[in-house]
């Protein structure tokens, strides 16, 4: 069986300039393979400097023992703020704090339960739009980015992607999407505050478009909420909450910052975990049939059927293990440190990777190969303990991280309980990172009835 597709590293040692156009290009294969090894890294330039930390206990530090110390980078903002504004992706310090206690309670244990319902009803209405498909080979990635999206605006505004205003944003973040990486190099460039920033043709065009849509859709809530009439969604939850701290609400402007990064957190990451999934099952078809079997017990709206997808819960994992959607995270030092013999000065950028973390070769069994079964060996579970943040870790953990781990493994049984997928000869997708790890030209799956 071979390997799952990973993209090539590039030379150890390359210039400045060739290392830039790499970047440019995609941050995974811009990376030596040395890093899969290495417990820190130190990369130096004329203008910046920064290490990359891959140490479980170096992680622990940053992540979970002093996470005020490490606040979130400013400069990976640069590139999402026209689109998130001040959203509590890229926030820091009280702000985060006060715009984490309003959304938190929203996604609470017993929210998942009430939310259910709504992700039933999208996993239902992605395997109805996928029998029109049947018997053809399909770009799947297309399709798990319109259920994830399906899945947010239910959820968030019960309202499904067919909405006007729905589908909408859901085609103008297509546009955004493609236009727009996670991390480019001006990111890690220190320029100025007045220097100007550059964006590709058309990204703060789709931005802007995209939260004008947003910001209809939040105050057509608001004014739900004044008469009475608003659905007991998470907008609704989200929009009166209060800080317990402050008594503050969110005004329309820092709810649309919300939505956005909720959109964009919760379907970008979906949609490219989801089709990672199915391209490996695809590729191993034992695994897919044992989902399969599994699936059977999908057949009225229940929470405790998600007790029930256990396999699928192991192989949505391990996916999210190979392929996290957030391949890097990037914290700043705010003091001086000194991590494994090197002198680290404030300012300086740390790299958290999720892509060379969870395919670490001092650290995993099989580390590139595909093996749902590892959650259940010591190894896997000393791992999932101290080397898998595909949510991040610590207090800034991703908020619908719970939320994630029941829509994946629905959607995923939901769709095979039906169909079966298979690879398709010649077209190994590439992963890429875009604003997710994505496939260079997308995932194509042959799609049968079962």
């Amino acid at each position: 069986m071979s390997l799952p597709p990973k993209p090539a590293s590039r030379p150890d040692k390359v210039s400045l300039w060739r290392y830039a156009r790499l970047f440019r290009a995609d941050i995974l294969s811009a990376q030596p393979a040395r890093l899969y090894r290495a417990w820190m890294a130190e990369f130096r330039t004329p203008f910046f400097r920064s290490y990359l930390m891959n140490q479980p206990e170096l992680i622990k530090t940053v992540l979970k023992d002093r996470p005020d110390d490490f606040p979130k980078s400013d400069r990976i903002g640069e590139g999402l703020r026209p689109l998130l504004g001040n959203s509590v992706f890229l926030t820091n310090g009280d702000t985060w704090k006060r715009q984490r206690r309003i959304i938190d309670p929203a996604f609470e244990g017993g929210r998942l339960r009430e939310t259910f319902p709504a992700m039933w009803e999208a996993a239902e209405a992605a395997a109805e739009r996928l029998a029109p498909h049947a018997g053809q080979v399909i770009e799947i990635e297309a399709e798990t980015s319109h259920a994830a999206a399906d899945v947010i605006f239910r959820t968030l505004f019960s309202i499904p992607i067919e909405h006007h205003l729905a589908r909408e944003v859901f085609e103008e973040f297509k546009t955004y999407q493609r236009s727009q990486p996670l991390l480019n190099l001006a990111a890690f460039v220190p320029l100025p505050r007045w220097m100007p920033r550059f964006f590709r043709r058309g990204t703060k065009a789709s931005a802007a478009r995209i939260r004008r849509l947003i910001t209809a859709l939040t105050k057509g809530r608001m004014e739900e909420i004044a008469a009475g009439t608003a659905p007991d969604d998470l907008a609704t939850k989200i929009m009166t909450t209060a800080d317990p701290v402050t008594g503050a609400r969110f005004d329309t402007e820092e709810m649309v910052d919300q939505v956005a990064i909720f959109f964009l957190a919760g379907h970008e990451t979906s949609a490219s975990a989801l089709a990672w999934t199915l391209y490996l099952l695809a590729t191993h078809p034992d695994w897919q049939d044992r989902l399969a079997e599994e699936a059977q017990v999908l057949e009225t709206c229940d929470f405790a059927v998600m007790s029930k997808l256990r396999l699928s819960r192991d192989v949505f994992r391990e996916a999210l293990r190979l392929y996290p959607p957030v391949p890097m995270m990037v914290r700043e030092s705010t003091c001086p440190e000194r991590f494994r013999d090197r002198d680290v000065k404030p300012g300086a950028q740390l790299v958290l990777s999720p892509w060379h973390l969870h395919r670490h070769e001092r650290l995993w069994d099989n580390p590139d190969g595909f093996d749902p079964a590892r959650w259940g060996t010591e190894n896997g579970q000393k791992c999932q303990r101290e080397a898998y943040i595909p949510f991040s870790a610590g207090a800034r953990v991703c908020t619908g991280a719970g939320f994630a781990m029941v829509e994946g493994p629905l959607i995923l049984s939901r769709i095979l309980r039906d169909y079966r997928v298979a690879a398709v000869p010649g077209r190994v997708p590439v992963p890429v990172a875009h604003l997710t790890v994505r496939s260079e030209r997308g995932i194509w799956l042959q799609l049968t009835r079962r």
